[in-house]
């Protein structure tokens, strides 16, 4: 009898460990699937990573301290794509962008990113393209200009020298247009360049796309048959060619070029919130997608760690970054050409006060008091027109457009 009763408790005893034995295989398994999986995932995105445009233009250049970042975003108004070949046909159709022989390499879209190394609130300063700045080994011109000067003088020493190689000649040329493009931008705002991100003109329209659009808020209806831009008042979703003439149009625009950096300020703002809230950081699948689209467009400094990047990348959005257009003092001519009168020392002394070394004053301002006064508030962008430019002495702001969700309505 006793025997008869065992049997059960032997059975009963049996199947709990075989069930948990089961348990733990297809967890073993399913946790082997997952890093297998995520490994995979890695290793293909360190490749496409890897894959993006590198350059040397910053090697040997002075880095900020305690731990800051200061990121210069360049734009280029150029039809060309990396090789210097045309863009095709129906590409620049659907950018409005005419042919592919205009635009040229100028830099029409400068903004410096300044991520604070205690993870306070990051802010982004606008250089508007025209502001009449000293060129180093050409002179004064427009800011945006530095880039093309450079690139052009380049390839012409080396066909000089008898370089058949056309390739050779456009990747020479653009290194050193970046170089003189940050080198510029560095002396003008006196502060070191930590890491640059250079994005063609196709470039807002293939990340709008990968992003699946790109949230903005309009606060009255446009349209301008120049940039394509015909979009309605109030918040709205751009897809990538609607996106790159939202940030191209000037025309219709009471301040012109200084309300268009408005319109750059607003994309960023808008793709960085789409970047965090469609999960693209935790989706393996969307950031490979999204690098994927970057090889086609992107040019960075050789050695960034874009992967640290996107991570601290993720904190940048929901209207954490302070977005600041630099003042312009009045507006003036130069060989025909409109350009910004700005004030070179008191354009260092903002950037000083809001993002410089926390121990002294700012690399270039020899003698600024060691104890600046409060900087004026320069957020959001100021509009002026250039049959209406500023008083020098009042380069006053109005108050800050209406908000959606973390992005600003612009005008």
């Amino acid at each position: 009898m006793s025997a008869h009763r065992r049997k059960p408790t032997t059975r009963s005893r049996r199947h709990p460990s075989r069930r948990r034995r089961a348990a733990r295989t297809l967890l073993v398994c399913g946790c082997a699937l997952v890093a297998l999986t995520g490994g995979g995932a890695w290793y293909l995105y360190r490749d496409l990573a890897a894959g993006i445009g590198s350059s040397k233009a910053l090697e040997g250049a002075e880095r900020s301290k305690f731990g800051d970042s200061n990121i210069l975003l360049m734009g280029l108004d150029s039809r060309r794509d990396q090789n210097g070949e045309k863009l095709p046909a129906e590409v620049l159709d659907k950018l409005h962008a005419g042919s592919s022989d205009i635009g040229g390499y100028n830099a029409n879209t400068l903004i410096l990113l300044h991520v604070p190394g205690d993870g306070s609130q990051a802010k982004a300063f606008s250089v508007p393209r025209d502001d009449f700045v000293d060129i180093p080994g050409h002179g004064k011109d427009k800011i945006k200009k530095a880039y093309g000067l450079a690139k052009e003088r380049k390839q012409e020493q080396l066909a000089a020298r008898g370089v058949e190689d056309g390739r050779h000649r456009e990747q020479a040329g653009r290194e050193a247009g970046r170089a003189a493009q940050i080198e510029t931008v560095r002396n003008f705002l006196g502060v070191p360049i930590d890491h640059f991100a250079e994005l063609n003109l196709a470039g807002f329209h293939h990340l709008a796309d990968a992003l699946g659009g790109v949230p903005v808020c309009l606060n009255k209806a446009v349209k301008d048959t120049y940039s394509g831009a015909d979009f309605p008042a109030g918040p709205q979703t751009l897809d990538g060619g609607q996106s790159l003439a939202f940030v191209r149009q000037r025309h219709g625009l009471d301040g012109g070029d200084l309300d268009r950096t408005k319109r750059q300020q607003a994309f960023l703002a808008g793709a960085a919130k789409k970047l965090n809230s469609a999960g693209t950081f935790t989706d393996p699948a969307k950031l490979i997608k999204l690098l994927d689209v970057a090889k086609q467009d992107v040019v960075t400094d050789e050695g960034w760690d874009l992967s640290a990047f996107l991570k601290q990348a993720k904190n940048l959005s929901g209207g954490k970054v302070r977005f600041t257009t630099l003042p312009v003092e009045r507006f003036g001519r130069n060989h025909g050409e409109d350009i910004n009168v700005v004030d070179d020392m008191k354009i260092k002394r903002l950037i000083a006060e809001q993002i410089g070394p926390k121990d002294s004053a700012a690399p270039g301002t020899p003698g600024a008091p060691s104890s600046p006064s409060p900087s004026p508030s320069f957020s959001p962008s100021p509009s002026f027109s250039r049959e209406a430019a500023p008083p020098p002495s009042s380069p006053s702001v109005p108050s800050a457009p209406q908000d959606v969700g973390g992005i600003p309505c612009v005008d």
